[in-house]
């Protein structure tokens, strides 16, 4: 194997991710990143090229970042976009061995997720605004937290995905896999509300159930503002983004139904530890029932 003349992999690897996992634009943004700035240390450090590593450099790279203040899950990110680049690496014939498979990021505390309670969502809910794209907000906000939906799966969603008679919805998730998610009564509602004035907004060959202003499949970007717009308008305590409604929605069906392994086939996560983060939410809410109900518990001052 001539890795002197060999070209460099990062290019032709994201051609990979994108037309064989084809993996949604925002992963394939952290993958150049993380693979980009490695590429940039080597250069700078005149250690080598990226596809000529070995696990001694891959340990000097991250103890490098995380004394320039990288978190652990920062660099837990940056270890796995190269292990997948040198997976596909072995798989062109292009590297012996992963140097990356035996290193670990320091371990960082991991951060709860934030969480808006049932009261707090139903008052940002119940808008009475019927103004074309204040209909539209509506339905992507109930669509969020009705079905627990990342931001990509919400943009991607088709005309065809929802089947409104069944309530249910096929979501294309991360790395390509489709799953199938219940659709509550309000989404349901807000949906079809949405529906029947979605051809003022769309183009005539528009397949997406979301639009811009410009009649074209609503951009993520556009949806953050949106939904930080609407708490704002909705005087809402703290700022409103996708994955707050995501986190709620795990979070009151854990509370409600104890079913880890439900919520997890509903968020579409490939292993249960991810969705096991939200058990830790639903042991604070235990916590503080008891905390408040049992004659013995120890009270804060």
């Amino acid at each position: 194997m001539n890795t002197e003349t060999a070209p460099d992999p990062i290019g032709p690897f994201l051609a990979h991710l994108a037309h064989e996992r084809r993996l949604a634009e925002h992963t394939l943004t952290n993958y150049r990143r993380d693979l980009e700035r490695l590429a940039v240390w080597l250069t700078d450090t005149d250690t080598g090229a990226i596809d000529q590593l070995d696990a001694q450099r891959v340990r000097q790279y991250i103890a490098w970042r995380h004394r320039n203040g990288a978190s652990g899950k920062t660099l837990q990110r940056e270890l796995s976009s190269l292990r997948s680049l040198y997976r596909w690496l072995l798989r062109e014939g292009r590297a012996n061995a992963n140097p990356a498979v035996g290193v670990r990021a320091p371990k960082t505390p991991r951060k709860l997720p934030v969480t808006l309670d049932a009261d707090q969502l139903c008052s940002l809910l119940d808008h009475a605004d019927d103004d074309l794209l204040t209909l539209r907000d509506t339905a992507m906000v109930e669509l969020f937290y009705s079905s627990g939906l990342r931001l990509a799966e919400l943009v991607g969603v088709n005309l065809g995905d929802i089947d409104m008679t069944e309530g249910e919805l096929s979501v294309l998730g991360k790395g390509a896999k489709t799953r199938r998610v219940p659709v509550g009564t309000k989404a349901r509602e807000a949906v079809q509300t949405w529906l029947r004035v979605r051809a003022n907004l769309a183009n005539v060959d528009e397949s997406a159930l979301f639009v811009s202003s410009r009649g074209t499949r609503i951009h993520p970007r556009t949806v953050q503002v949106r939904l930080a717009q609407w708490a704002r308008t909705q005087g809402a305590s703290r700022g409103l983004h996708p994955h707050l409604l995501r986190h709620s929605f795990a979070t009151h069906l854990l509370e409600s139904s104890g079913d880890l392994r439900a919520v997890q086939e509903l968020l579409g996560h490939a292993d249960i530890g991810t969705t096991q983060i939200y058990t830790h939410l639903d042991f604070q809410h235990l916590a503080q029932v008891y905390d408040q109900a049992h004659p013995r518990a120890r009270k804060k001052p």
